[in-house]
Order: structure tokens, then C-alpha cells, then sequence
């Protein structure tokens, strides 16, 4: 993980409250080489490549159906990435044309990973120099189970390297859930109904498939960090590697059930997919009107209603996107001055959960008994079992994580033992429940993990 985005600016610092409190002075923080940006870029430019390549085959073998879908789910993910990159970046109120000309030709984030390389560049020249603007930054750390305010000063030159990161972080869960998704469940489609298997469609899918395990996992951390914006967080290797695994089985098992959904029944699953979709799209919205909240207007100073209805709409489109293929870690609220809920919600994700599993099962047996034997080789009750194996074994490693690895764990009010244990309790008779402790004393305590 990249420290220098771990440690953001923090402009709401009370400073009466802070004089209170015994402040640490923490060492000023490195800056590191840029790998994250290198990676993000290198698997845009590599999906990008090999998606326009795949169109061209398609093009020469008159498939023009294919075609149209591939080109349609690059274009969409390209210019979504690069709005997302003009807006972080603020460069309509810039006088920058040579970044906004490779923006238009879709090579943003080439240009972008040049700046960010030569910003890295100049700093390892400077690396001993003292900043003339520097800025002091406060975060929580636990130290022993115990909270410790700690400051630290973060130069210009750091911090703008930090914000390139920030926005590329960005940038790859756009691709990954808004264009790489819809790319490899379409590929994957595509290779069943044709039953060839050509390289430049292997290469595509491989890029895609990295793409969003990588949107995935990052897409947890980035909700560890702004649910806990408060706190210095550091995910170790293997807190990382089990997101990793947890993501990686999620995905594969959701894209490929709904591949063999699809290709079973053809045209007859679209309205089912839709619907699927609109309803995690609405979601918010509906929620948001029933509330009768005003629209948020801190989203950019500059922007008109117009232009915050847009984002708000470009920001639900993203989580239908995520929430459609795995779980978004955060639960949108339009409502709330931050637009997502702060607290641990374990009932929004049991019942993200325990409804996508539901849906999973019903298209594996739809798949089981309606499933044409051209399509695959093997035993179709054998891959309906594997992949919902795989699916309970991803909800496996997420409770692994939640209950052992997160490292802001001791915080919790309710673990994840606590929660299916209060779920157990609803089923004991009215007499043991009048035993336990009282629901305000509950949320008072912090579980012991």
C-alpha cells in the first residue's frame, strides 16, 4: 500500500480540541516510486490495445455484433476514465491543453503517468532538501489498543504525487467495474457460443480479469479509508492478500454464473439482467426522495445543480456497477453530507449477500437443467457445484478479514461473531433475550477481537 495517500490532509481539526490532547510527532513521510500509477496505466493501455485488436478481427470476419459490443464497452470505460482524471485533477479551471488534447484521444492517462514519473523524478533529485510549503497533517493511530494523535508536516511536492495516486486509485475501479466487467462477462459469452478460444480474446480477458480484481481490491481499502478518515491505516501483506483472494473468488464465480445464465437462455435472460441492474441503480435514488433531503452541494464549489446532479449520477452508476458483480464495501446514502454510511453496517452486507447468493443458486440450476450440452464438455452439475464452492468460499475469506484481519477491527461495536450470534438469539425464546444486556449498553461496548 502507498503511505503518501494514507495520510491525506486533514482541514477539520478543531484546534482547541487538538490542544488538548497529547500530540505525537510522527517522521515525515518518503515518498516511493510510483508502481501503483505504472500498473494502472499499463493495464489501461493493455486492455485498450488489445480490445481495438479484437474489434479488428471481428471487423475482418464480418461479425459486426461483437464488434459493436467490444468497441461499446471500450469506449464507455475510456471516457469515464477520463472525466474521472480531469475531474480529481480540477483541469477545466487550467490553462493545460496539451493534457486535455490527450484526454480527447484517450490517452490521458499516459500523460498523467509521465507527469506523475517526473513529479517522482524531481523529488529523488531534491531528497534531502527541505520544502519551502510544507503542511501539518493529524491522523489517529491505535498504539496498543490505545488512540495516539499523531503530526506530521507533508510537503507540496509530496502531497501532489499523492494526488496523482489518489486519482489513478480512481481511475482503475471506473475501468474495472464500468468497462472491464462488461468486457470480460461479453468475451466470456462470446467464447461459449463460438467454442473457439483465439489469443487476442485470451489476452483481452486476462487484462480484464486483472483489471478488476485490482478495481476490486482497491475498492476495499479506499473503504476502509474514508470510513475511518480520522485514523493512519496500514494493511499488511497479508490483510492484502486475503482481500485479494476473497475478490478474486467473488468475481470469477458471480461473472461466470452469469455467462452460463446467459448463454442458456439467450435473449430471455437480458430482462432479467436489467432488471437486476435498475434496481441497484434506483436504490439510492429511491432512498434519497423518500428522505426529502436537499441535494449535497459540497461536492465541487464550482459546479451548478446541473453539474452535481451529474456526478451524483455518474457516482451511482459506479456503485450499480460494483454492487452488480461483488459487494461495494460502502453503502450509498445521497442523503448524507458524505453521500456514504460511516458505520459498520453488517446488515447491509448479510443481505447483499445472502441475496446474491440466492441469485447465484437460481442460475446455476437454471443452467443444471437447462443447459445445452454444446456449450461445455464437462458435466454441468459438477461446474454448478464448483462455482457455488467458490462463491461461500469468497464469503469465507470476507469474514475471515472482518473478524481477524481488518486493522481497525477493535473499533467495532459488533464484530462479526457478535452479529450472526445476535441473529442465533432471535430464534431462542422471548425469555433468554430479557437476559442479555440492553441495546444502548451494547453499543456502548467495544467487542474484543
Amino acid at each position: 500500500m502507498d503511505r503518501v495517500y494514507e495520510i491525506p490532509e486533514e482541514p477539520n481539526v478543531d484546534p482547541v480540541s487538538s490542544l488538548e490532547e497529547d500530540v505525537i510527532r510522527g517522521a515525515n513521510p518518503r515518498f516511493t516510486f510510483p508502481f501503483s500509477i505504472l500498473f494502472s496505466t499499463f493495464l489501461y493501455c493493455g486492455e485498450a490495445a488489445s480490445a481495438l485488436y479484437m474489434v479488428r478481427i471481428y471487423r475482418k470476419n464480418s461479425e459486426i455484433y461483437w464488434m459493436t459490443y467490444t468497441f461499446s464497452f471500450f469506449m464507455f470505460s475510456s471516457i469515464m476514465v477520463q472525466l474521472t482524471l480531469i475531474f480529481v485533477h480540477r483541469d477545466l479551471a487550467k490553462d493545460k491543453p496539451l493534457s486535455l488534447f490527450m484526454h480527447l484521444i484517450l490517452l490521458g492517462p499516459v500523460i498523467r503517468c509521465l507527469e506523475a514519473m517526473i513529479k517522482y523524478l524531481t523529488l529523488w533529485k531534491k531528497e534531502g532538501q527541505e520544502e519551502p510549503y510544507v503542511s501539518l497533517t493529524r491522523k489517529k493511530m491505535l498504539i496498543d489498543g490505545e488512540e495516539v494523535l499523531i503530526e506530521w508536516e507533508v510537503g507540496h511536492s509530496i502531497r501532489t504525487l499523492a494526488m496523482h495516486r489518489n486519482a489513478y486509485k480512481r481511475m482503475s475501479q471506473i475501468q474495472a467495474f464500468l468497462g472491464s466487467v462488461p468486457q470480460l462477462t461479453y468475451q466470456l459469452y462470446v467464447t461459449l457460443i463460438s467454442a473457439e478460444v483465439p489469443l487476442g480474446r485470451v489476452v483481452l480477458m486476462v487484462f480484464s480479469l486483472v483489471s478488476v480484481t485490482y478495481g476490486a481490491t482497491l475498492c476495499n481499502m479506499l473503504a476502509i479509508q474514508i470510513k475511518y478518515d480520522d485514523y493512519k491505516i496500514r494493511l499488511g501483506p497479508l490483510e492484502v492478500l486475503c482481500i485479494t483472494i476473497w475478490r478474486t473468488l467473488e468475481i470469477t464465480s458471480r461473472l461466470l454464473i452469469l455467462v452460463l445464465f446467459s448463454a442458456t437462455l439467450k435473449l430471455k435472460a437480458v430482462p432479467f439482467l436489467v432488471l437486476n441492474f435498475l434496481i441497484i441503480l434506483f436504490e439510492p435514488w429511491i432512498k434519497f426522495w423518500r428522505s426529502g433531503a436537499q441535494m449535497p452541494n459540497n461536492i465541487e464549489k464550482n459546479f451548478s445543480r446541473v453539474g452535481t446532479l451529474v456526478v451524483l449520477i455518474s457516482i451511482t452508476i459506479l456503485y450499480a456497477g460494483i454492487n452488480f458483480s461483488c459487494w461495494s464495501a460502502l453503502q450509498l446514502r445521497l442523503a448524507d453530507r458524505d453521500l456514504v454510511d460511516k458505520g459498520q453496517n453488517w446488515g447491509h452486507m448479510g443481505l447483499h449477500y445472502s441475496v446474491r447468493l440466492v441469485e447465484n443458486v437460481i442460475m446455476v440450476l437454471v443452467f443444471k437443467f437447462f443447459g445445452v450440452k454444446v456449450l461445455l464438455n464437462y458435466c454441468h452439475s459438477m461446474i454448478a457445484l464448483q462455482l457455488i464452492i467458490a462463491y461461500l468460499i469468497s464469503i469465507g475469506f470476507m469474514l475471515l478479514f472482518f473478524q481477524y484481519l481488518h486493522p481497525l477491527r477493535s473499533l467495532f461495536t459488533h464484530n462479526v461473531v457478535d452479529y450472526l450470534h445476535c441473529v442465533c438469539c432471535h430464534q431462542h425464546p422471548r425469555t433468554r433475550v430479557e437476559n442479555t444486556e440492553p441495546p444502548f449498553e451494547a453499543e456502548a461496548r467495544q467487542s474484543v477481537v
